[in-house]
């Protein structure tokens, strides 16, 4: 059972960005430069990197998805701080 992950994600206020924002890294858009252009959490001057965390240390959907998602496939997930574009690099 994985106990850290590591994580980039994109915070925006409305689904339709979060879905358009998928659809342009499916067509190979770098996560960074969007993360830069986009999200509204402090990370995203980071190109998004949340780092390495421990299971619970997130909002549970966020946590839910991040231990259990596929690994570098975006994923969309809503918390109460909007909606979350996560690619998930790692679990230790």
């Amino acid at each position: 059972m994985a106990r850290t992950a590591a994580a980039l994600h994109i915070l925006v206020k409305h689904k339709e960005l979060a879905e358009d924002i998928i659809k342009q890294l499916n067509k190979g858009a770098k996560f960074d430069v969007l993360a830069k252009k986009h999200s509204t959490c402090p990370s995203g001057k980071k190109g998004g990197s949340l780092g390495e965390f421990k299971k619970g240390q997130m909002v549970p959907p966020f946590d839910k998805v991040c231990f259990t998602g596929e690994l570098i496939t975006p994923h969309l997930v809503k918390t109460k701080f909007g909606w979350h574009v996560i690619k998930i690099l790692y679990r230790t």
